[in-house]
């Protein structure tokens, strides 16, 4: 954890707002990236972090070390996880929805390179909604370790610390979520045409 995290960390269990808020802007990016991979659209994304950093600030003395990336990103797959269990009480959206229905203001799987012509650009962009397409159509617990660890880059062991589980079902998942990706986007065509059969025999 670097120093300057650390000392906002503290400063803000003394009850310094500014400094909590402060963590906030260094997170909200990531946190909201997780909840939308999740919940599949801008609008829970957006209630799902909210609710993520007013617990973190409700709980942050609970906080005793560790990665705080982690401890975030646990309390915002729990407040995810509710909301999909709310959904499947009463279900209200789709976990289907993908970029092509949401609004430009969706993160997109990667930041635009200004130096790659437009032709490229847009290839990117149509790969980037085909992945999407197939992450919604994932079981969650699949989706989550493949957003966790493709996506926010953390390493087996913080997913493990994240969703409490151990390696081995942490590999497994993965493992299992990468194939069933790849399957999906063979099968059901959602790769753009240059894609389709790269790698293949």
């Amino acid at each position: 954890m670097a120093n300057e995290e650390l000392r906002l960390i503290m400063v803000a269990q003394r009850g310094d707002v500014e400094s909590f808020n402060a963590l906030v802007r260094l997170y909200e990016g990531r946190v909201y990236n997780l909840c939308y991979r999740l919940l599949g659209d801008a609008d829970s994304a957006a209630d799902a972090t909210q609710d993520t950093f007013l617990s973190a600030y409700r709980h942050l003395q609970a906080f005793r070390g560790g990665s705080f990336r982690s401890w975030l990103f646990r309390i915002a797959t729990n407040v995810c996880y509710d909301i999909l269990r709310a959904r499947q009480r009463r279900p209200v959206v789709s976990l289907d929805a993908s970029c092509e229905t949401a609004g430009e203001d969706t993160p997109s799987l990667q930041i635009a390179d200004t130096s790659e012509s437009p032709d490229e650009f847009a290839l990117r962009r149509e790969l980037a909604r085909a992945i999407e397409a197939g992450l919604a159509q994932l079981p969650v617990d699949q989706r989550l370790v493949v957003v966790l660890c493709d996506l926010q880059g953390l390493t087996y062991e913080e997913i493990a610390d994240v969703l409490g589980a151990n390696l081995g079902t942490i590999k497994s998942r993965l493992s299992r979520g990468r194939a069933r990706l790849r399957d999906l986007l063979r099968q059901e065509e959602l790769l753009p045409l240059r894609f389709r059969h790269e790698g293949e025999e």
